[in-house]
């Protein structure tokens, strides 16, 4: 009896070692696979702390909401020259229309802001002087057209050896004469703007653009010379910047230069630079001509512009001026928001002076590079956004 109660004290102790095994297998294997699970989660939160910040948007977005994209130059604050400039219509961009002769005014085809095009006419004036400039067209037309007559008789006369040269000369005379005034009669009728009817005279416009202003009245009477209309092309414009003294003896024809609008900066090149100071404010007169195309520019508007001498940008090379709003501050540091192929990347950067709303740049950016100028803000606020979203 002992030596079986013995053996079955030895099998129940090799059950509990087995079963004490197995229950420790299961611990561990729970336990190793347990971190195994957590693994992924934290290798994409490792992979989402590297990614660099980044606000994705359109160009279509760009425009919408009003975001000013600049292109960085060289030179810091002392390389450029300030200017008050204003927008002004090029020698053959505006036109003045004017009664060409007394009369009252029948009928009005545009009005205050209408487009039209060269040639067309905005207006017409019933006058006394239109008829006779008619009827003289057509005394010469009937003059010119005798003349003629005459000439074929003559010549055939003399072809029969009927009259002499001399009446055959004569006749070849009073045609050229003729001829010569119907063409002065008609370039007459053609630069009053005379009518087919030969009563009114037509009022057109040289050029194409809009009308800026209009003056005329429907059945007022004119004086010859009286202004009715003004047209102005918005694509001939130029830019004239007051230079003082010293400022403009460092300027010369091809400098870069920036204009600054309300919406915007519009980059310009100085196409010449006047001679004389000008006898009321005592400054030269730069041009500028203006790079590709810049509908918020209407003549009479009155601007900022910062022209960069080409000698100016070198001496400070390795600093770049950019607008002032283009530095925001994120998170402690100054950044700007440089332009990507699909939207803006904030970059951190080193700045210097600020002055006239604009900010020196030390480091941080190169020239050529486009960055968010007004509307800088926005972005920064579309980033704090995408930041917010990530932490949830």
């Amino acid at each position: 009896m002992k030596s079986n109660d013995r053996k079955t004290l030895l099998t129940a102790v090799a059950v509990s070692a087995v079963l004490a095994a197995g229950a420790g297998a299961l611990v561990g294997k729970t336990m190793l696979s347990s971190p195994a699970k957590e693994a992924p989660a934290a290798e994409a939160k490792e992979d989402h702390a590297g990614e660099k910040p980044h606000v994705a948007m359109t160009a279509e977005r760009i425009t919408a909401d009003g975001i000013q994209l600049v292109t960085l130059a060289g030179g810091g604050l002392d390389a450029a020259v300030p200017a008050q400039a204003t927008v002004v219509a090029t020698p053959n961009g505006a036109a003045i229309l004017a009664a060409r002769a007394d009369g009252a005014i029948v009928r009005i085809n545009k009005r205050l802001g209408d487009p039209v095009a060269a040639g067309e006419v905005i207006a017409a004036i019933e006058s006394r002087d239109a008829a006779a400039i008619s009827a003289d067209r057509s005394a010469a037309a009937a003059k010119a057209a005798a003349a003629r007559q005459a000439l074929v008789r003559e010549q055939r006369l003399f072809d029969a050896k009927i009259t002499a040269r001399q009446d055959l000369e004569a006749a070849q005379r009073e045609a050229a004469i003729a001829e010569s005034e119907l063409r002065r009669a008609s370039g007459a009728s053609a630069a009053a703007g005379v009518s087919g009817n030969g009563r009114t005279l037509a009022v057109t416009s040289p050029i194409s653009g809009r009308i800026t202003a209009a003056t005329a009245t429907l059945g007022a009477y004119v004086a010859a010379g009286s202004e009715l209309f003004r047209v102005a092309d918005p694509g001939r414009i130029e830019i004239q910047a007051a230079l003082p003294v010293a400022d403009a003896q460092r300027v010369k024809p091809g400098d870069a230069a920036v204009v600054e609008t309300a919406s915007g900066s519009v980059n310009a090149t100085v196409r010449s630079i006047t001679p004389a100071l000008d006898a009321e404010n005592r400054s030269a007169t730069a041009v500028l001509a203006v790079s590709g195309e810049a509908p918020m520019l209407t003549p009479g508007q009155a601007l900022r512009a910062r022209i960069t001498p080409r000698g100016a940008a070198a001496s400070v090379s390795g600093r770049i001026s950019a607008p002032d709003e283009a530095v925001q501050t994120v998170n402690g540091a100054e950044v700007v928001f440089v332009r990507t192929k699909d939207g803006f990347e904030p970059r951190p950067v080193r700045v210097g002076r600020r002055g006239g709303g604009q900010v020196e740049i030390l480091s941080g950016v190169r020239t050529g590079e486009q960055i968010a100028g007004k509307g800088a803000f926005l972005l920064k606020a579309e980033l704090g956004k995408g930041e917010a979203s990530h932490e949830d």
